[in-house]
């Protein structure tokens, strides 16, 4: 299989998934695509982590923001710089086809997916720390999977660069859970 047919098929792929909209659909993927929205998330996540952890919880948010540090970075600098390859919706001969629902397309580059390298690099990371604690944590590849997809709805990523963000932030999800474990084995052996 090419290149070309490769990319050829993710421009497929991207615009039936696109065309699968639904205008009480919108306003929900808006919502999933968004930052701040996610912050209600983010509190019970951290009441989860400071419940099991205590005071170790420091240290894990340390680690959390080194992952999102490097998952976001790293999409940018390893990948967006590099490949340029441009979002669909800055693609001329796309953009009538496109459901954008914004019309707002982001950067220029879309591959990979820093919202999916960020939301996988996050999941992987919460469900190593939090699986043996809580045994419904599988909800957060849910929570991974509906915000990578968003981002096909709303017409600013193909299905490669979502796919290769979720690779690519697991991977880094997985790096950062070791090297924390690793960390807490070699400096805090009781405790820190």
């Amino acid at each position: 299989m090419t290149m070309a047919t490769i990319l050829k098929f993710d421009k497929e792929l991207f615009l039936f998934l696109n065309q699968l909209h639904h205008p009480l659909l919108d306003p929900l993927m808006l919502f999933v695509s968004g930052k701040i929205e996610w912050i209600p998330l983010y509190l019970v996540l951290l009441y989860l982590i400071i419940r099991r952890y205590g005071w170790e919880s420091i240290r894990l948010l340390l680690f959390i923001a080194l992952l999102v540090s490097l998952t976001d970075q790293l999409s940018v600098r390893l990948f967006k710089d590099v490949f340029m390859r441009l979002r669909p919706c800055h693609e001329a001969d796309l953009q009538p086809l496109i459901h954008l629902l914004t019309g707002k397309c982001g950067g220029r580059y879309g591959f990979i997916s820093s919202h999916a390298a960020n939301s996988f690099g996050l999941a992987t990371f919460l469900f190593m720390a939090l699986r043996q604690y809580y045994r419904q944590m599988g909800w957060i590849w849910f929570w991974a999977v509906l915000v990578s997809y968003s981002r096909i709805y709303l017409g600013v990523h193909y299905p490669g660069d979502i796919l290769a963000g979720a690779v690519f932030g697991t991977l880094v999800g997985f790096a950062v859970w070791y090297l924390y474990d690793w960390f807490g084995k070699h400096f805090c052996p009781s405790s820190c």
